[in-house]
């Protein structure tokens, strides 16, 4: 027999409770993927390289997929780089070949709730066609080594009409000051400071400049992070590092110690 309600209270019954308090619970906890990132136009330079965000928040976490002309890319000149767990999504064209790959690129973000859609329209230039005033990378970033804790300076100065502006990727991903607690700032020359090195600093970095005519991107250095006791054993740097940049670092060096690279 089912036991009496108490004075004055009145039974709720239980199933149709429990599921009213799973959809509150869902309607706190899920939500609709929305961009916080978005690829933007460019116009790049052929045999160059070209670069789209984007980035969604939702809940489930969405992933992102790219497509050109209604068909997922595919093709061994395009990278997709995934972060933040599948939400963000870098595609990276290289080579950039004209016309080939001149068309509007869409960046879908899908979760179980939804999906949304956002584009961005790429051109290629041939070198001839650049209109005067194009980005123009006047100092790239160099070969780097610098000891574990110590400050590290990726140098890059462009020019171009107007004024590009200067931003930077890490193994071909977005490189974020704000998210750095401040360790890794670009200065207004454009370099890239990066205090407190450490290991996860080590990588390929580009420098990338852009302005209303177009987009040029700078050739990829390295930077290298060494432990301190690595460099305490040897202070010049050079024998122990990796025996593919030994030529390198001669031939930048020259006669100068590995000091007056880094």
């Amino acid at each position: 027999m089912a036991p009496e309600p108490a004075p004055g209270k009145t039974m709720v019954p239980l199933v149709p409770a429990l599921v009213m308090l799973g959809l509150v619970a869902g309607a706190h906890g899920d939500s609709k993927p929305v961009f916080i990132k978005v690829p933007e136009d460019q116009t790049g330079l052929s045999g160059g390289v070209a670069s789209f965000v984007c980035q969604a928040t939702g809940e489930p976490k969405p992933r992102i997929t790219w497509m050109k002309k209604g068909k997922k890319v595919s093709s061994q000149r395009f990278e997709v780089i995934e972060f933040d767990d599948g939400a963000g999504s870098v595609l990276r064209i290289q080579p950039l070949r004209a016309q080939r790959d001149e068309a509007i690129y869409e960046c879908t973000a899908t979760n179980s709730l939804g999906e949304i859609n956002t584009s961005a329209k790429l051109s290629v230039l041939e070198e001839e066609q650049l209109p005067s005033g194009f980005p123009s990378i006047d100092m790239g970033p160099q070969l780097k080594v610098v000891e574990k804790a110590r400050t590290a300076t990726m140098l890059c100065a462009a020019g171009g009409n107007p004024d590009p502006e200067i931003s930077w990727f890490k193994d071909f991903l977005p490189v974020d000051p704000a998210t750095s607690n401040g360790r890794i700032k670009q200065l207004r020359s454009g370099a890239l400071q990066i205090e407190s090195s450490e290991e996860s600093d080590q990588g390929k970095y580009e420098c990338v400049a852009t302005n209303s005519k177009g987009t040029r991107y700078s050739a990829p250095a390295n930077l290298y992070v060494r432990g301190p006791a690595t460099w305490a054993q040897n202070p010049t740097g050079v024998s122990s590092l990796p025996s593919r940049l030994l030529s390198v670092c001669v031939c930048v060096c020259a006669q100068a110690s590995i000091h007056d690279c880094v």
